[in-house]
């Protein structure tokens, strides 16, 4: 997931008014906040506790930093500014590490690296679009990339879903954004719920969500074109951390770098993802 570019100035904003003075703590206790709602990354159980990839890797960090933290459910869009005001501690929420974003947080070392896709009806007379199957590399900004001029031509006219305020959903308005009408949703599963129901044409997420997504929809949805890799994305995900913490920052990156390590990440993915997605 990414700041989108048409937020990241009122973010900034917000950030020099409502950043915390650098000052050195004790770190005894931390609040990581995660979003609840995107499984299989992260969910609310029917108790209302937090399950899920993260938060079970959370529990495994935590305990090697020697750390009591405590599990918050928040709205996506507005972690970052909340993270900078003080309202919690860690984000935790498939969180890309991008350039653009470090500019406003810092980031621990990446713990997961994932593709993304586009998903469709599986009787729709968009499955199996060029590229399905296959996967391709890309790196930010590159363009004339001739998979993608496959999927403009194919998608022309359409509506493509995206959550709001993500890295996919600038992705989808600086390649589709000429030809094809484009829709956010809060949520990720909002847009599902459009796409099983035939309200939008497509949805382009992280490929590990999605596969989670389709069997919520009764495996009514199925992928379409080519997964898309690369420097793109950023360098993976990452816990997200205010600017003054590095120290808080670095007793995680050593937790993460233990668990990539002795392959708990690994593990844990697989339980999760059915794939390892420990970033290369």
């Amino acid at each position: 997931m990414k700041l989108s570019a048409h937020l990241l100035s009122a973010v900034c904003a917000l950030t020099m008014l409502a950043a915390p003075a650098a000052h050195a703590k004790d770190w005894k206790t931390v609040t990581i906040t995660l979003e609840g709602a995107y499984a299989p990354w992260n969910l609310t159980n029917a108790d209302g506790s937090l399950g899920g990839f993260e938060p079970e890797l959370a529990k495994v960090l935590c305990e090697r930093a020697k750390l009591d933290c405590k599990l918050v459910a928040s709205d996506w869009d507005g972690m970052i500014p909340a993270l900078n005001a003080g309202k919690f501690d860690v984000i935790m929420d498939a969180l890309s590490i991008t350039e653009e974003r470090k500019q406003i947080i810092d980031f621990t070392i990446p713990y997961a690296a994932t593709p993304a896709a586009f998903a469709t009806a599986k009787d729709s007379p968009l499955a199996k679009a060029a590229g399905t199957g296959e996967t391709i590399q890309m790196t930010p900004g590159q363009t004339s990339v001739k998979e993608i001029e496959a999927l403009k031509a194919a998608f022309k006219g359409k509506t493509i879903g995206i959550q709001a305020a993500t890295v996919y959903a600038k992705f989808i308005y600086d390649n589709f954004g000429d030809i094809a009408e484009i829709r956010e949703y809060k949520t990720g599963a909002d847009r599902d719920l459009d796409l099983q129901n035939g309200r939008i044409d497509l949805g382009f997420d992280d490929a590990v969500y999605f596969n989670n997504a389709f069997a919520a929809a009764n495996d009514t949805l199925a992928f379409t074109g080519p997964e898309i890799v690369g420097s793109i994305w950023g360098e993976g995900e990452g816990l997200g951390l205010r600017k003054a913490d590095t120290d808080l920052r670095d007793k995680f990156s050593a937790a993460i770098k233990s668990a990539l390590a002795d392959g708990t990440v690994k593990t844990l993915s697989m339980k999760w993802f059915k794939i390892d997605v420990s970033p290369r």
